[in-house]
């Protein structure tokens, strides 16, 4: 379930990154190419790929000079643009298909795009510093390939029964978020509900790593299960590091390797991409680009080989954290300290500050505590990490076991959010949070009803679009209902940034009774910020 699709032949699927600023003179048009996927295509197709894209953002120009095109939709294929830097572009290329699975908005498709440099960024930094520190391209390209492949591998989706999972890759074919994923929204983050008395211990937990740090300026994230219980960060910052807990870090993540809501099938195994946590890339540009998938992850994955200029840390990679003796989360992916066994405390880039830090996780139960330190702030490296995690454990170790208590009796379990007789997605677009039906419960929709709901969130993408270039965007509410076939009633309703999605098989012909639905719904879970009155 949820997911199409693609052939990643010439004709199935293409991603690349590419730099306008390079490679604008005759003979030099590779250089301007970053990562393409799939590698081993032809110079001629890569070429022809970005050649064609540079000329439809160059035409798009001329009437949008401010904003080139997101989407452009072909007899033949949809291509869909995002520019994360000042002229550096990520575009897919998706051939259409007349199967019904074979159904995916641009939207959703972009976010995979914005995700993937988001999560790059935090790990790496911008593409662009990474361009002017080694203007070659080598390093920025060691860089892009192991991780986006990574991702590509990394991102699963636990099944409806939490028996199996899913990768990217099945088969030949490479798996997009399709119709079945029309209640979900990425980017956001899942909250956990609190009572009263839970709310000011984890609050009196805050203040606690605060004034640990002393006069450092520290930020804090905390995890129950899956989901977010509070976070002193920027909301982007807060995605990020969310989105990556939720992967890796969370208790279900480490017990069983997977993410529990993302979307891949399985595929490829670990054994099949490059084992160390290094990947060394050199050569010339057509070197760089030589070669299968798997060719570019064979070659050189450890600083062995004599060349380490291009050693890349690659944190997407699976089944590479675990907790320790101690509660504090490990990992070896970041290599050991320099003249040390130790291994090495990972780094992390925030956006907001532009500041690099420590990312130091601590686990008791189904709680998880993420720290984050300057790395300016530590003088004695690793020495003085391990002085900050003691002072952590001496100060907040009884307050953690108190909030994972109170959460623990609070929590109602997977189901927790089920709404019966709804089947709903929440959307709070200025505070970057959704809440959803449980997939469990998404799963005993028809594939009419999906169908319907993934044509109405095209419509309203399209007029949330219209809005955002007349400066609108929060200000223009919007109400759409949909008959499917199965006579079951679809509704998305927008005001000030919410949006509400929601599906009624059971509700009767009449669209009063739908309304009335969702009227109930809005005053009971959305205090009523959904209501016509």
């Amino acid at each position: 379930m949820g997911l199409a699709s693609v052939n990643p032949s010439s004709e199935g699927l293409q991603l690349c990154i590419f730099d306008l600023r390079r490679g604008q003179h005759e003979g030099q048009e590779l250089d301007k190419i970053l990562f393409f996927y799939p590698a081993d295509l032809p110079f001629s197709t890569q070429l022809s790929v970005t050649g064609l894209s540079e000329g439809l953002i160059t035409f798009t120009r001329i009437f949008s000079p401010e904003a080139a095109c997101e989407v452009i939709e072909a007899e033949r294929h949809s291509h869909v643009f995002y520019e994360p830097e000042p002229d550096i572009w990520m575009v897919m290329v998706v051939e259409k298909s007349k199967e019904a699975e074979a159904i995916w908005r641009t939207d959703a498709l972009r976010e995979v795009l914005k995700e993937v440099h988001s999560l790059f960024m935090m790990f790496h930094g911008s593409i662009r510093a990474l361009l002017d520190k080694e203007p070659g391209g080598g390093l920025t390209r060691s860089h892009l390939y192991p991780f986006v492949m990574d991702y590509l591998r990394a991102f699963r989706k636990r099944s409806p029964w939490d028996k199996c999972c899913w990768d990217i890759f099945s088969g030949k074919k490479l798996q997009l978020p399709s119709f079945h994923d029309c209640l979900n929204e990425r980017r956001t983050v899942q909250m956990l509900t609190v009572g009263r008395e839970a709310a000011i211990e984890v609050q009196t937990l805050v203040r606690t790593l605060e004034s640990s740090a002393g006069n450092t300026h520290c930020f804090s994230l905390i995890l129950f299960q899956d989901l977010l219980v509070s976070s002193t960060l920027p909301p982007e910052d807060t995605i990020n590091l969310f989105t990556y807990a939720v992967l890796r870090l969370t208790p279900r993540a480490l017990s069983s390797g997977v993410s529990s809501w993302s979307y891949l099938r399985k595929g490829y195994s670990s054994s099949q991409v490059a084992g160390g946590s290094t990947f060394a890339h050199s050569g010339s540009v057509a070197e760089q680009f030589s070669g299968s998938v798997a060719e570019q992850f064979s070659g050189s994955c450890d600083t062995s080989s004599g060349d380490d200029r291009y050693r890349v840390v690659r944190p997407l990679q699976n089944d590479r954290w675990s907790k320790g003796k101690d509660g504090f989360l490990i990992t070896d992916i970041w290599g050991t300290e320099v003249g040390d066994l130790d291994l090495a405390t990972p780094t992390v880039w925030l956006k907001h500050t532009e500041a690099r830090m420590y990312l130091c996780a601590y686990q008791y139960k189904s709680l998880t505590v993420i720290f984050l330190i300057p790395v300016n702030s530590i003088l004695n490296g690793e020495q003085g990490v391990s002085m900050e995690k003691q002072k952590f454990l001496e100060n907040a170790s009884l307050k953690i076991l108190k909030v994972e208590e109170k959460l623990s009796k609070g929590w109602g379990g997977e189901n927790a959010y089920h709404v019966s007789g709804y089947r709903y997605l929440l959307v709070d677009s200025n505070r970057a949070i959704s809440r959803a039906s449980p997939a469990g419960k998404v799963t005993t929709l028809t594939k009419e009803s999906l169908l319907a709901l993934h044509m109405l969130r095209d419509e309203v993408d399209l007029e949330k679009g219209k809005n955002k270039w007349d400066h609108k965007a929060h200000d223009k509410d919007l109400e759409m209902c949909i008959r499917a076939k199965n006579n079951a009633w679809v509704i998305a309703r927008i005001t000030g940034g919410k949006e509400l999605y929601m599906v009624l098989e059971k509700a009767n012909e009449k669209l009063l009774y739908a309304s009335d639905a969702v009227e109930k719904f809005s005053d009971r879970y959305c205090n009523g910020a959904f209501s016509l009155d």
